[in-house]
């Protein structure tokens, strides 16, 4: 079992050298893209929620509940 244990380890020692690992400039830059895009889209859902929640109040005033 050891053995096989060990294999295990070794083969992804070696598929991590096959790895294109990024420059740090190219990980700081992916980093921003993504965390510039998360505040987008959470901020997109924020107004959509909050205009849906807007109608929903609104509806719920004209038809009674």
């Amino acid at each position: 079992m050891f053995a096989k244990v060990k294999k295990f380890l070794n083969d992804v020692y070696q598929e991590l050298q096959k790895v294109a690992w990024p420059s740090r400039d190219e990980l700081i830059g992916s980093t921003i893209v993504v965390i510039f895009m998360s505040v987008i889209v959470a901020v997109f859902i924020g107004i959509v929620d909050w205009s849906v929640n807007q109608v929903v109040h609104i509806l719920i005033k004209v038809v009674g509940g």
